[in-house]
Parts: structure tokens; sequence; C-alpha cells
């Protein structure tokens, strides 16, 4: 039986304020780690910190990395000490926004 367009409509409702849930964490999580870094002491332009976090998405996804949910879900060579930087100060910035 198909559901009808308002029930739709209330389960897109819920998805998004789970999705909004899920992003907090995600934001907050790394704002910590960029914390720890050191980058909320560092001034960065906000579309060079994007770059810089695309590109370490991008060394990760070579290698085969997948979002697992679970903290030490593998073996991941460890990012140089700069890129850390410079990711975590990236997330310092974006988890005000959420």
């Amino acid at each position: 039986m198909k559901k009808p367009s308002s029930k739709i409509r209330e389960e897109i409702i819920q998805l998004q304020a789970q999705l909004k849930l899920a992003e907090t964490r995600e934001a907050e999580r790394i704002g910590r780690v960029a914390l720890k870094a050191g980058l909320g002491e560092i001034e960065i332009d906000e579309g060079e910190l994007q770059a810089e976090f695309e590109e370490i998405a991008g060394r990760f996804r070579a290698k085969g990395g997948a979002a697992t949910g679970k903290r030490d879900g593998g073996a991941v060579e460890e990012p140089t000490a700069s890129a850390t930087k410079v990711a975590a100060g990236a997330a310092a910035d974006d988890a005000g926004e959420v």
C-alpha cells in the first residue's frame, strides 16, 4: 500500500531534524580536535581553509578510509602536523555556524 503524501512529508521533517543533529555532533567533534591542535589561535581565510580540508579529505578517501562510526575503526596513517592544524582550524570556525 502506498503512503499518503502527508505521511511522507512528516518523515522528511523527522529526517531533516536527525540530519541537523548529526551535523551538529560532527561539527562539535571536529571543532574540539581543532581547538586541541591550536587552530583557534590561527587566522586563515575561510576559502583557503576549506581547500585544505578538501585536500585532507581526499587523502583519507584515497587510502580507502570510510566512515565507520567507530573511533578506532581502522588503522589510518597519522596526518602531518600542519595538515592536522589546518583541518582543526576549519572545524573550529564551522562548529559555531551549525
